[in-house]
């Protein structure tokens, strides 16, 4: 059976340190034409059931725990009838959105998920938040980054819980050494690749952000 990878691109809102602001987020369903992992829960229950068209959904990852990706977690959870894993140190990100109810698992770097035939590692990448995660594909050539690495540099560090010379190393020792081929898929704009992320990063580093 096919692997399949299938995208949306859905609207709300993302709020932290008092600020309230409008964003749009790629949501991520990868797996196959039975079984399927959710990668973030952002906004709105009805457009990641849109995109899972039916399928079992094995697991809800979460990349962090902005409100952004995790907003409909629970619900969504309740939905497909399937646990949401998160890593425990952003526990306390997760806690300012959802107090009332925990993630369902925590996640441990270098974690295997198995979606059907598929594999996704878990790489603890903090920076933009303490537990910000990506999970690679190898089977797909792919990696999910969430926010710690865009098309066009790093995730924002501007904020509570995030640090940049934390990322920077996250990107540098966590990602950089993927295959140059692999395809970075982010939580918000449009994709990249390892190689041609590898001869921005001193510019990265250099400007500080």
């Amino acid at each position: 059976m096919a692997i399949r990878l299938d995208h949306a691109a859905v609207a709300g809102k993302f709020s932290l340190d008092g600020e309230v602001h409008e964003v749009e987020n790629n949501l991520w369903v990868v797996g196959d034409d039975d079984r399927c992992a959710i990668i973030d829960a952002p906004h709105d229950v009805d457009a990641v059931r849109e995109l899972v068209a039916g399928r079992e959904v094995v697991v809800v990852l979460a990349t962090h725990a902005h409100d952004d990706h995790v907003r409909v977690a629970p619900q969504l959870a309740d939905a497909v009838g399937a646990p949401v894993h998160l890593h425990p140190a952003d526990l306390p990100v997760w806690e300012l959105t959802h107090p009332a109810r925990q993630p369902e698992a925590l996640l441990g770097d270098r974690q295997l998920i198995s979606v059907g035939r598929l594999n996704l590692q878990v790489m603890h990448t903090p920076g933009h938040t303490p537990g910000s995660v990506c999970y690679y594909c190898p089977d797909l050539g792919t990696v999910f980054t969430g926010d710690t690495l865009f098309a066009g540099g790093p995730g924002a560090t501007g904020r509570s819980f995030s640090d940049f010379d934390t990322i920077i190393a996250s990107i540098r020792d966590q990602l950089l050494p993927l295959p140059r081929a692999t395809k970075v898929c982010p939580g918000h704009g449009p994709g990249t690749t390892i190689g041609e992320v590898i001869p921005q990063f001193d510019e990265w580093v250099k400007r500080g952000y």
